[in-house]
């Protein structure tokens, strides 16, 4: 049983100061974090082993199996039929969500080659995405067994209604933000 260091520091610390800082007048209406996506694209041409070995990746990286996505229509010119697996994605909730952003943070992103920061900057939504090329960084991932290296886009989605609210929320979590 892990511990669930960044739920703890969320419900101790995070909530109490958000609550100060934004005057709110009940902790439920601070923002929390609703769920992270973990999601890849492959190549349509992509032999089947291909789609096998980054079901098997991002199932280490995630702790959960996750689900393969189809085309919905074929297009032609990008040799796609319907019903062909394009990529893979899964959705972290509670627990494993925790989990998984207190590795991110904590090991994942330090362990980046020249690492000075992320940028700031959200959807509009008070929502998160980071674009990562390699996920070699992981610590599950051996890097002699991969034959192909994989790009993913790590999703966390808040409660947040503006990115101030997000910002300061992934800040106060620890995220490792660029400063200007």
């Amino acid at each position: 049983m892990t511990t669930l260091f960044l739920k703890s520091h969320y419900v101790n610390n995070v909530i109490p100061q958000m609550v100060k800082s934004r005057a709110y007048k009940n902790k439920h209406q601070a923002p929390a974090i609703e769920k992270m996506v973990i999601n890849t694209g492959i190549s349509a041409t992509l032999d089947k082993g291909g789609l096998e070995e980054t079901i098997k990746d991002i199932t280490r990286i995630s702790g959960q199996k996750p689900i393969v996505t189809k085309a919905r229509t074929s297009i032609s010119n990008f040799k796609v039929r319907e019903g062909m697996p394009l990529g893979v994605k899964v959705t972290l909730r509670g627990n494993k969500m925790y989990d998984f952003l207190h590795k991110f943070i904590s090991i994942v992103l330090p362990g980046i080659r020249d690492f000075r920061g992320i940028q700031p900057k959200l959807d509009g939504n008070g929502n998160y995405t980071l674009g990562i090329k390699d996920h070699t960084i992981f610590p599950e991932i051996n890097m002699d067994s991969n034959k192909r290296i994989i790009g993913m886009d790590v999703t966390i989605v808040t409660s947040a209604a503006t990115d101030d609210l997000g910002l300061e929320l992934l800040t106060l979590l620890g995220m490792p933000f660029r400063k200007k």
